[in-house]
């Protein structure tokens, strides 16, 4: 009888075939949940409702040394992003370039926010931001009273506090309160295109490119988890529903260089995949192995940032045995 497990998460062309029941889990009676990221991470950081889950990276690092946590992680990423963009300031502001944000006033919904955690990280490494000089503010994009999914401490070094109870980071950049905000679901108003926002980078693409030349790693967001009850009882769940993810992803990129027919709504979709096989080779890869780079950024990030106490290793953060895969 197949073991019953209820996965929530966001619906992408890589997760599809699971969603649709196209790909199966061995051994696995997969439910697959479809749920927005923002309610997602709350109810399964602060609830842990689900046996299996997408999940916020930095939120679960600043958890994984909790010896009584209720989850632990595979090495599937079901999310990565470049963040230049994430970087936000007005109009007239005069901030155009990273350095510019040395004391400033910076906002970002919440400290363990993986985008967060990765955009202050490349800031310190690449631009040489001093990040302890900076006034940080955590808060709700849009509605006010956002907290952390996770307990998370930055170091006394960080000047780190929420906002007042009833205000937004957009609404306090907009009134100079803020310098700029990091946030990787983009203010309503720089959608709306009303003008009075734009990103710190110029040019984003080209500085996220640049970036990727130098360091190799395509920024990791979000991880699969899975209930540690559920893994004592069935320790092999983590690699069957890890090959099954893989399993899912192995037709979405063909099918999105295959230029007889759309499959999104991208009408020039193949020469954009092209581009970017050609530019950064299998930018969705799972694994440990295969994205060895990122995962030793984001935890020296994690522990610069205060998200763990001490320096840690992907194998300190993965079920042991997705850490590698048998040879033939």
């Amino acid at each position: 009888m197949d073991v019953p497990v209820t996965y929530a998460g966001m619906v992408y062309d890589r997760t599809r075939a699971l969603y649709d029941g196209e790909v199966r889990a061995e051994g696995i009676d997969l439910r697959y949940l479809r749920t927005s990221v923002e309610e997602l991470f709350w109810r399964q950081g602060r609830y842990g409702e689900f046996d299996a889950a997408e999940y916020s990276f930095g939120a679960f690092l600043a958890g994984v040394e909790d010896p009584d946590r209720l989850f632990d992680a595979i090495p599937v990423f079901p999310s990565r992003a470049f963040r230049h963009s994430a970087v936000y300031v007005r109009a007239d502001s005069p901030f155009h370039a990273p350095e510019d944000l040395a004391a400033g006033r910076v906002g970002t919904p919440e400290w363990s926010m993986t985008g967060s955690l990765w955009v202050r990280g490349i800031l310190g490494e690449h631009y040489g931001v001093d990040l302890t000089a900076i006034e940080w503010r955590t808060g709700g994009l849009e509605q006010a009273g956002r907290q952390e999914k996770s307990t998370v401490r930055p170091p006394e070094r960080f000047s780190v506090r929420p906002l007042a109870a009833d205000a937004t980071l957009t609404d306090e950049l907009a009134a100079g309160r803020l310098d700029a905000v990091i946030t990787a679901r983009p203010p309503r108003r720089f959608l709306a295109g009303d003008g009075s926002l734009r990103r710190l980078f110029a040019d984003p693409r080209a500085e996220e490119r640049n970036y990727f030349s130098r360091s190799g790693v395509v920024p990791i967001m979000h991880v699969v988890v899975l209930r540690r009850a559920l893994l004592r009882q069935h320790p092999w769940v983590a690699n069957n529903l890890r090959l099954a993810f893989e399993a899912a992803r192995a037709g979405a990129l063909p099918q999105l260089r295959d230029g007889a027919v759309c499959s999104s709504s991208l009408v020039w979709e193949a020469d954009y995949a092209d581009e970017e096989v050609a530019l950064l080779g299998d930018a969705f890869a799972y694994g440990v192995e295969a994205n060895a780079a990122a995962l030793h950024a984001v935890l020296r990030y994690a522990y610069d940032q205060g998200l763990t106490a001490k320096p840690l290793e992907p194998a300190d953060v993965f079920v042991p045995s997705t850490l590698t895969d048998a040879k033939v």
